[in-house]
């Protein structure tokens, strides 16, 4: 998203946080959905995206447009959401479009935050990103763009229903519609981010041979605190293939000090030696 972009998607966010923590109760869950299907409804219809991105017409007079279109048809705090959405500058109606859909995405991370449940949620979205890619036929059944995304949803609610919390099995939903244009897998890791800068921390995934002690868990998330000045959350992954030391990937930053990949070293070194 462009700096022309962000700033209209910002606005939009704020005014979602205002609903977050103000006073009066505002059934956010809902007013996420509501956002998700607006969303569809754009990427149905690429000339009503134009019109409402088209910089030649004032912000209000495109928010009064779409406020037209949505009267009725959704609850005014989604409406309130999505008029401030489209009355900033947008650089395409591609960001647009991608703006609502995470702007329905940062909804339901708001209503997991109110109700103190958003580390929990963050927590079992990781983990059931670990699970799906650690069993090769499960990640293809759900990530089978060909299959139609209800029917990977009802085999995900078959492995997460009365496990898991409803705003985490809401964002697998999400994942699996192919959010921000990704495939299953990346789009559940970026959920996961989202929630992550939700509570102001920044993810380090680590991997390593043998599962980390809590106490070296906690040692190494306060190391790269301080490195990158900000709060480090770690993810581990186990993968026995790394043979032994750990492969820590942090933002574009990626320290890979495993076994395998040093032995892969050596033997690139040998091979280029003959």
């Amino acid at each position: 998203m462009d700096a022309v972009s962000r700033e209209a998607y910002t606005a939009a966010v704020e005014r979602l946080d205002t609903f977050a923590t103000g006073g009066r109760p505002v059934p956010l869950a809902g007013v996420a959905d509501e956002i998700l299907g607006v969303a569809k409804l754009l990427a149905r219809q690429p000339r009503l995206r134009r019109a409402l991105s088209d910089p030649s017409r004032p912000g209000e007079d495109r928010a009064g447009l779409f406020g037209s279109i949505l009267e009725g048809k959704v609850s005014e705090d989604a409406a309130t959401l999505l008029r401030t959405l489209v009355a900033g500058r947008w650089s395409s109606s591609t960001e647009l479009l991608s703006a609502t859909e995470r702007l329905g995405v940062e909804a339901l991370l708001a209503s997991a935050q109110s109700a103190g449940e958003l580390s929990e949620v963050e927590d079992e979205l990781f983990r059931f990103g670990q699970m799906v890619d650690g069993d090769n036929q499960l990640a293809a059944a759900l990530g089978a763009s060909s299959v139609p995304a209800e029917r990977r949803s009802a085999l995900a609610h078959a492995l997460l229903d009365n496990k898991a919390r409803a705003a985490t099995i809401r964002l697998v939903d999400v994942a699996l519609d192919g959010f921000g244009g990704r495939n299953f897998s990346s789009g559940l890791t970026r959920i996961v981010e989202m929630a992550a800068e939700r509570r102001d921390r920044q993810l380090a995934y680590v991997t390593v041979a043998t599962p980390l002690s809590d106490q070296d868990e906690a040692r190494l998330a306060g190391r790269l605190s301080q490195i990158y000045g900000r709060q480090v959350e770690v993810k581990v992954t186990v993968d026995p293939d790394v043979l032994g030391g750990a492969s820590v990937r942090i933002g574009p930053d990626l320290y890979d000090g495993t076994i395998s990949r040093r032995l892969a070293n050596v033997k690139s070194g040998l091979v280029g030696n003959r």
